[in-house]
């Protein structure tokens, strides 16, 4: 979730937010049980709102008015899942080609596109 209000509105504006499935503007009345769907970098969320504060509430107390999902949470653990195994199959060299071997992948690049 966001961490302020300006990062929330930000989200929201940028289409990382959608409610009941239809992306929403930042002064959308929300209701209990409505659905919120979140995306932040590579994890999507699902959660649902179990409860609506009458004011603002430190974060501790605002994560216990919705719920994650099982689905969206299943789902966010296979594709980190997913990442660590692809991460683990790129390679990653010791150090940074010097100048002779980044003219050799250059050349090697520029023989491809003929």
């Amino acid at each position: 979730m966001a961490v302020g209000r300006a990062l929330a509105r930000d989200m929201i504006e940028g289409g990382k937010v959608h409610y009941n499935g239809q992306r929403s503007k930042p002064g959308k009345v929300v209701e209990l049980q409505a659905e919120l769907t979140l995306r932040q970098g590579n994890d999507e969320r699902t959660v649902i709102i179990t409860a609506i504060g009458d004011q603002r509430r430190p974060a501790s107390e605002a994560q216990q008015m919705y719920a994650e999902t099982a689905a969206s949470i299943e789902k966010r653990e296979k594709n980190a899942l997913a990442r660590k195994m692809n991460a683990l199959t790129m390679p990653h060299p010791d150090r940074r080609p010097d100048k002779k071997e980044r003219r050799d992948l250059l050349k090697f690049k520029l023989s491809g596109d003929e």
